[in-house]
């Protein structure tokens, strides 16, 4: 199954969900209290949908789809962003990876064709990626792509707290504390007009109070 957090996605949604729906016939889109018809748009292409009152984070609606997934039996789930920048032509490589490698977690890589990503979010991407890289003592080339296929079991094992954009590090962390096999598999880089949900500032200062505590712990 496939599930996609989203906030005010209206113009891509339906787009997104029936282009997954040819690989992976369950998608859960987690409306994270859009303003616009997000939810409806959604319905309409043949999602389920969850829907927040309010805004509570991506993290907030990734965990929350992952628990609806393993009430549901699932026992893999793809999360990709709802904005159309990952490619669904993609999906069927996460599962042969996980079945190659024997990996809990599959995560996309988009840094073998960096240059098409944004300049700040090429640097930062690399910033992160490599003090992640360290802390855990194991290579993680793209620390901040949301596209990613996880085993749910291995993940109701751990214990992962976070409520916003600092989700993609926690869990990687988390995985690789616990010794659980990650593997990285290059995927397409697109990018148009979207504008990012990440808050410059407020994000950058909750993933430093994160990256703080990951240290300690770490």
């Amino acid at each position: 199954m496939a599930i996609i957090p989203c906030l005010n996605e209206e113009t891509t949604i339906g787009t997104v969900v029936k282009a997954v729906r040819q690989h992976l016939p369950t998608v859960l889109v987690v409306d994270d209290g859009s303003k616009d018809t997000t939810a409806g748009t959604a319905d309409d292409a043949g999602a389920i949908t969850l829907c927040h009152p309010s805004n509570q984070g991506k993290g907030e609606a990734l965990q929350n789809g992952f628990r609806w997934a393993r009430q549901h039996g699932f026992t893999w789930a793809l999360s990709l962003d709802g904005d159309g920048q990952h490619s669904t032509d993609d999906i069927n490589r996460f599962f042969a990876a996980a079945m190659e490698t024997s990996a809990s977690l599959v995560v996309g890589n988009r840094m073998n064709d960096a240059n098409r990503m944004p300049w700040v979010r090429r640097q930062v991407n690399r910033w992160m990626s490599q003090r992640l890289s360290k802390l855990t003592g194991q290579s993680l080339p793209d620390s901040q792509c949301g596209f990613r296929l996880m085993n749910l079991q291995a993940w109701a094992e751990l214990s992962i707290t976070v409520s916003r954009f600092e989700i993609e590090s926690e869990v990687l962390l988390k995985f690789a504390l616990a010794r659980k096999v990650i593997a990285f598999i290059p995927i397409q880089v697109i990018y148009k007009k979207e504008k990012s949900k990440i808050h410059p500032l407020r994000d950058t200062v909750r993933w430093f109070r994160w990256w703080k505590q990951a240290r300690r712990h770490g």
